[in-house]
């Protein structure tokens, strides 16, 4: 394998590429944008990485910060053979993040992350931990959704429904923290949310030490207010405690 050379005079914009027109043959990915930004939550926060948002999703969280991924999905097929040129330009990093949406449904995820190792790129997967699938990755980032997450019945409908029955498996979870390097990430928006974490984890026998907890929130001062107590529960119960790193930098915006 020929070890890539980044450089970094070569980076180019990749906020919102263009498909390539005319590539042959093979399976696509429904892209919503691909971007260079920081890692801004969980383990890896702070580190250099390529996005690949994948545009699809099966669940319809109430607070969900990427609608135009999973409420009104959006974006262009691409070819598979045209994110890996996107992905193998000059990028001053080795770190890839596949989010969503809800990457794990698409149909051209195996070979996608498969491509991606050939190249020996740092890959991790963003996802709810509803579907499993044999992807490569280094790291499994799971978040599974907390009844926070479910939509009002009477104003979301069927969707409302779909997600209750769909956020959370625990067998599935089992599965994934089995098979790869994992962290848990909880989204949390009040201290009555602890009991559920707490019972996630104790069902399907994560440890804590790969469970992070950060707040719900689109706003930096939302986030803020919530710390203090997520904080003293990541001390109590030997969590992780994630900013929104993101929003503290840019606010909640795309290609960041």
């Amino acid at each position: 394998m020929t070890p890539r050379t980044p450089n970094p005079l070569q980076v180019v914009d990749a906020k919102r590429p263009s498909p390539p027109r005319g590539v042959p043959g093979g399976e696509t990915l429904r892209i919503s944008e691909i971007f260079y930004s920081l890692q801004g939550e969980g383990m890896l926060t702070g580190t250099p990485s390529l996005f690949i948002r994948l545009s699809g999703c099966n669940l319809r969280c109430v607070w969900c910060d990427t609608p135009y991924a999973s409420w009104n999905p959006e974006g262009e097929d691409w070819p598979l053979v045209g994110v890996l040129t996107q992905a193998r330009k000059s990028w001053p990093n080795h770190h890839i993040v596949i989010t969503g949406g809800e990457p794990m449904i698409a149909p051209a995820i195996v070979a996608l992350t498969q491509r991606l190792k050939e190249d020996d790129f740092h890959i991790t997967i963003e996802t709810a931990g509803t579907v499993f699938e044999p992807v490569t990755c280094d790291l499994m980032s799971i978040s599974p959704k907390l009844a926070n997450s479910t939509p009002h019945k009477k104003e979301k409908g069927k969707w409302a429904a779909q997600h209750e029955r769909l956020r959370y498996q625990p067998e599935i979870l089992k599965q994934l923290i089995g098979a790869y390097d994992y962290q848990l990430k909880f989204v949390v928006a009040e201290p009555d949310d602890l009991a559920e974490v707490r019972q996630i984890v104790n069902e399907i026998d994560a440890d804590p030490r790969k469970v992070v907890l950060m707040a719900e929130g689109t706003k930096a001062s939302v986030i803020a207010k919530r710390a203090e107590w997520i904080a003293e529960a990541c001390k109590n119960f030997c969590y992780r405690y994630s900013p929104r790193l993101h929003i503290d930098l840019w606010g909640n915006k795309r290609g960041v």
